[in-house]
């Protein structure tokens, strides 16, 4: 199968990225985030979470964030929203865009949601009718599909099971998570080629954590098996909390410098990029998880 000509990113470092973070986040430190990435070429960027605040923190005030980015036009804007109460909070903010999000693991899904996997899509059922009736593009997570932190393996039939259903619900896009990072590049095409005997390719994307040094590797795999989209975080922002010091998501910046190396367009100005994750790291405190950025930023 021949590689994608073109790729979309999904920037999820203002919701996945933010979330994880210890320290508060102020409201125009997001917005300035969101703007930067917008400015830098991205098309797709998940800005915030509505969920209890009493449960994720750092997502409080998401509404406001909305409010405040400069929309671009093209650019989709994007929210999770777990339940009908998240997606009304959502469209009142303005999002065109959602998410929701399903475990392949029963394991994972008891001990993060507290309800089964049967029972999370079921939630899901008046969201996606309700986000039909307004309008809405509605994108389905499925998490731990190359592992789990809880029971270790899981089946590739129910990672199968679960994108059949989402798909079947009305998500426009399944985006298929390595959340632990243990998935190697053999085992994700294994997966992709599975799950795509039931939904269709171009209606898949990768979600790859680089715990153990696989993420690129994985996407890597993942375009030969002709998927086109994938999630990343700028500089590298989250961490996996169900891996103790591990390291989260994959830098958008090491994607898009794979991506530039093998040709494959993106519209992603690597320079504004690596700009954007330099200030919010310095806002953070923290160090850039980014090597491509690290080794740019080390060169001016």
């Amino acid at each position: 199968m021949k590689m994608p000509q073109s790729v979309r990113l999904v920037d999820v470092g203002p919701r996945d990225g933010l979330q994880n973070e210890s320290q508060p986040i102020a409201v125009a430190d997001k917005v300035r985030l969101v703007d930067d990435l917008s400015a830098a070429g991205l098309k797709h960027i998940e800005v915030g979470s509505f969920v209890s605040p009493r449960w994720v923190p750092q997502m409080a005030g998401s509404a406001e964030v909305f409010a405040a980015i400069r929309q671009q036009p093209g650019v989709s804007y994007s929210a999770l929203t777990p339940n009908l109460k998240g997606l009304e909070a959502a469209l009142e903010a303005g999002a065109r865009e959602v998410a929701v999000f399903a475990a392949a693991s029963e394991a994972f899904s008891q001990r993060n949601i507290n309800c089964s996997i049967g029972e999370s899509i079921d939630r899901f059922t008046p969201v996606l009718t309700a986000a039909r009736e307004a309008g809405v593009k509605v994108r389905g997570y499925i998490s731990c599909v190359l592992g789990c932190p809880y029971q270790g393996e899981v089946p590739v039939d129910q990672v199968v099971s679960v994108a059949r259903e989402l798909h079947a619900l009305g998500c426009y896009e399944v985006s298929l998570g390595d959340t632990i990072g243990t998935g190697t590049p053999g085992a994700t095409r294994t997966l992709i080629e599975r799950v795509a005997e039931h939904v269709p390719r171009g209606q898949l994307a990768g979600h790859f954590h680089d715990t153990y040094g696989q993420a690129l590797a994985n996407i890597y795999a993942s375009l030969l098996e002709g998927v086109s989209v994938f999630d990343s975080s700028v500089a590298g922002l989250g961490g996996c909390p169900y891996a103790k010091g591990a390291t989260g998501n994959v830098a958008t910046e090491d994607v898009l410098y794979m991506l530039n190396g093998l040709g494959i367009e993106t519209g992603i100005d690597i320079d504004r990029l690596v700009d954007a994750g330099a200030r919010i790291s310095q806002v953070l405190g923290r160090e850039n998880g980014s090597r491509v950025a690290k080794a740019i930023l080390a060169a001016r």
